[in-house]
């Protein structure tokens, strides 16, 4: 293995030096640089499973779709930065592109939708072990960092800052990681998760989708998980947002749950955030569980999140806006401190949900703590 890792550094190295597009193959894989100025895009479209598209410091102002399965695209850090094209006003509705005043059909859907990096598979085609890592994605009128339909997507080191609506989102997807990285000032959530966005349709299986040590701060909603079951947020610092944890259900079958939420970090978020058309105003939200059933939030540490909101306080249990109930959900073990209105809610007439264990001040009703 450390043969392996020296080969790969000596090979890129020697590629930044010269100035060749590709690097020879190691272990059969190669090393396409890219350079600001160039097409990422060109160098994806010619990668083969298993290659490395590596981008060098710089700006680069495209969008970039990713189908090729094995694909790793990385940068060299946050100073690798994707952005935009400010030449080339995109329109979701038409999914066309416009430059110099002449419209033309969008290179890909990424651009089309306002996504920065989509990895994108189909019902009949799993893009499989995609990883995305250590780069910057801002300014997209939606996403910084889109995938649908994968399986072992790795998405690491990745800042996405500023982003229409969420900084890296993902659906009909499976054993996906979403490890250190920072999501800040977006639109929606920092990261969203959900079995599929613009359907309707009961919770699916990740298969162990885990989120964890990444930093969300300043977004809407630091992490949303919508109608999923089997998955991990763990070991996460949240703040400054509107609210910090989402688990959401709704009256679909089978229903959300199966979530384990423990030893995250989640203080003050007491942004203020307007209600929309599908939830109430947000403020001072740490954890919230509406609609999920059999989920564990354990040893979080939960603290000075305010507000007034029905979604307001440390660790919330909200009956979902269409009705549905949550149920046999367990909150143990969690240290909670200065909440508002309380550390502890449970406003929730579903059946089976407990409380122990849990070091706090308040709680409604009262004797949760």
């Amino acid at each position: 293995m450390k043969k392996c890792h020296i080969a790969y550094l000596a090979c890129t190295a020697a590629l930044l030096g010269t100035g060749l597009g590709a690097a020879p193959p190691v272990a059969g894989h190669t090393v396409h640089v890219v350079r600001p100025g160039e097409s990422i895009q060109k160098a994806v479209d010619a990668a083969q499973p298993g290659d490395t598209v590596l981008l060098t410091f710089g700006t680069y102002h495209e969008s970039v779709q990713v189908n090729t399965p094995g694909l790793t695209l990385r940068g060299m850090g946050r100073a690798t930065v994707i952005e935009p094209d400010p030449s080339v006003a995109t329109s979701t509705a038409t999914g066309t592109t416009s430059a110099g005043g002449r419209a033309r059909k969008a290179a890909n859907s990424c651009a089309a939708d306002g996504n920065g990096i989509c990895v994108v598979g189909t019902k009949d085609r799993i893009v499989k072990g995609v990883t995305v890592a250590s780069l910057t994605v801002t300014g997209f009128t939606r996403t910084g960092v889109f995938s649908t339909a994968t399986d072992g997507l790795t998405v690491r080191n990745v800042t996405a800052v500023k982003n229409g609506v969420w900084g890296i989102a993902t659906e009909r997807s499976v054993r996906g990681v979403f490890r250190h990285n920072t999501a800040r000032d977006n639109g929606d959530a920092g990261l969203f998760l959900a079995n599929t966005i613009k359907e309707e349709q009961g919770a699916t299986d990740t298969g162990g989708t885990v989120v964890e040590h990444n930093r969300l701060e300043g977004n809407r909603i630091g992490v949303t998980v919508r109608r999923l079951r089997d998955l991990t947020v763990a070991r996460n610092h949240l703040t400054g947002n509107c609210a910090a944890v989402f688990v959401v259900g709704d009256e679909n079958k089978p229903k959300a749950g199966l979530v384990t939420v423990r030893e995250n970090r989640i203080e003050r978020n007491n942004k203020s955030c307007p209600k929309t058309a599908r939830l109430a105003a947000l403020q001072g939200s740490g954890i919230v569980l509406t609609g999920a059933e059999d989920s564990l939030v354990t040893r979080n540490v939960i603290k000075d999140n305010a507000g007034t909101s029905p979604l307001s306080g440390g660790i919330v249990l909200f009956k979902s806006f269409v009705g549905t109930t949550s149920d046999r959900n367990r909150i143990t073990g969690n240290v909670l401190r200065n909440n508002s209105p309380a550390d502890l809610i449970n406003t929730d007439t579903g059946k089976g949900n407990t409380f122990e264990g849990n070091s706090c001040r308040e709680s409604k009703p009262a004797g949760l703590c």
